[in-house]
């Protein structure tokens, strides 16, 4: 939908002044249903850094965290008795809904056998094979997190390629990898704003670009020195940028010309269907790694290497002398807990059914916001890949970061997350992205539509205007 298309164009800055007045008259309502979660945030005691597990726990757009006393399916409970809609599901995390029966009876029997042995468990063969069944004829590894297993990837691809740099998208999320947390200015790679403890100079190991320009692409890799391109499939942290139509072919091509490799992180993006954006879609990586979601929630990754990379990796481990360490692997990686919860997700909740139900809903989302939208004559348009879908402050779809960047207000970012909140519908913090589950209901979701359908007429309404 263009912005032409619209009935009644509206003033955005005074939305974005209506914006500011809304949270001021919500973020009230919010810290009085939530004593709890209040005393426990305003009364430091010892133990916690900013008395959260992680400190950017505290960047939520709210006065505070609440904190939470259980989830279940699509919906949690805060330690004051509240309950919410989740459309933010762990960012991912839970995707598949909180606490599915078959993790939680995986993670009792496997207790129940032991943890952890370091050591392979019986259930391999099965897990290997409904790994190969879901996402194509990789040859796989386990990692604790996806941040791990982009690490472990990369340097197997500059083990196999020879090579040392790699190459990211402007805008990319790929975790906690160092080589990752660059930014594209002016033209040039520079280390993320922000960063702590930053030391090495990622910009002699980490080239960046914009998303969806072929030329740029071509440049960087004809110089030859580019080990992988490390790519979502659709950019899901900055905005939700969608490829242009041939632009992912391309990459497969240009990455084939030039020797590089191309490794595929479907830890967001594994929202789009059954095997993730690579199966429905047809890509080819080299190299494939999705986290979060896949077991289910518990703290477990993947990655999996073409037939020629793994084959490359072996030759290279034979001509080492003796028993080192490699710098890949962790301890707790491949353990016991994690191989059972792998097996009962892919065989009972990641299901084609799952699928189905998930993309159903969001159907239901994009035309639901989509209207709303146009009803408010706003110049916005719905981002979707599979079960995820965010709306971006833009007439049309942006293409690359720079324009993401351009399109985010955090006024009406900040008034839309709290208004929802207060409503009973949580949805992902800094950028609002909505998740979908199998879990969700037809009652949640127009529930959800029927929030931000009453947020929206709040910031355009006239007297605002």
């Amino acid at each position: 939908m263009s912005y032409q298309e619209t009935a009644h164009p509206v003033d955005l800055a005074k939305v974005c002044a209506t914006a500011r007045d809304l949270v001021a008259r919500e973020a009230p309502i919010y810290e009085q249903r939530r004593p709890r979660s209040q005393a426990m945030f305003a009364n430091p005691a010892p133990g916690f850094y900013d008395q959260v597990p992680q400190h950017w726990m505290r960047d939520w757009p709210m006065p505070f965290p609440f904190a939470v006393a259980g989830a279940s399916g699509s919906t949690l409970t805060d330690i004051d008795g509240n309950t919410l809609v989740d459309f933010c599901l762990g960012d991912t995390g839970a995707m598949f809904g909180h606490a599915p029966r078959p993790i939680v009876e995986a993670l009792s029997q496997s207790g129940a056998r032991g943890l952890t042995t370091m050591l392979p468990s019986g259930e391999v063969a099965e897990v290997g094979k409904l790994l190969t069944d879901r996402f194509g004829p990789f040859v796989f590894q386990i990692a604790t997190t996806a941040s791990d297993a982009n690490r472990f990837a990369i340097r197997v691809a500059r083990a196999v390629t020879g090579r040392n740099k790699i190459l990211v998208f402007d805008g990319c999320y790929h975790g906690a990898v160092d080589e990752t947390l660059v930014d594209l200015e002016d033209g040039q790679t520079v280390a993320r704003k922000n960063l702590l403890g930053q030391v090495v100079d990622v910009t002699t190991t980490t080239l960046s670009i914009p998303f969806n320009d072929i030329d740029a692409l071509k440049t960087a890799l004809e110089a030859g020195d580019i080990a992988v391109v490390l790519a979502e499939p659709v950019m899901t942290n900055c905005g939700m940028i969608l490829p242009d139509e041939g632009y992912l072919t391309a990459l497969r091509d240009l990455t084939r010309t030039t020797g590089t490799l191309l490794h595929i992180d479907e830890t967001h993006t594994i929202s789009t269907g059954l095997g993730g954006y690579t199966a429905v879609h047809g890509l080819d990586p080299d190299i494939f790694v999705v986290g979060k979601p896949v077991g289910g929630g518990v703290p477990v990754a993947i990655w999996g290497m073409s037939q020629e990379v793994a084959k490359a990796m072996s030759d290279i481990r034979a001509r080492m002398t003796g028993i080192g360490h490699s710098g890949i692997g962790t301890t707790l990686s491949g353990s016991t807990l994690q191989i059972a919860c792998l097996r009962a997700c892919l065989s009972e909740v990641m299901t084609a059914e799952a699928y189905a139900t998930m993309n159903r809903h969001a159907d239901r989302l994009e035309q639901g916001f989509t209207d709303a939208i146009r009803a408010a004559g706003l110049p916005w348009h719905v981002s979707r890949v599979g079960a995820r879908l965010e709306i971006v402050f833009s007439a049309n779809p942006v293409r690359n970061a720079a324009e993401a960047r351009a399109a985010a207000i955090d006024d009406i970012q900040h008034a839309l997350h709290i208004g929802v909140l207060n409503q009973g519908y949580l949805v992902t913090p800094f950028h609002n992205m909505v998740l979908v589950a199998p879990t969700t209901t037809d009652k949640q979701v127009e529930g959800l539509l029927s929030a931000y359908e009453n947020v929206l007429t709040r910031l355009v309404a006239q007297e605002g205007i």
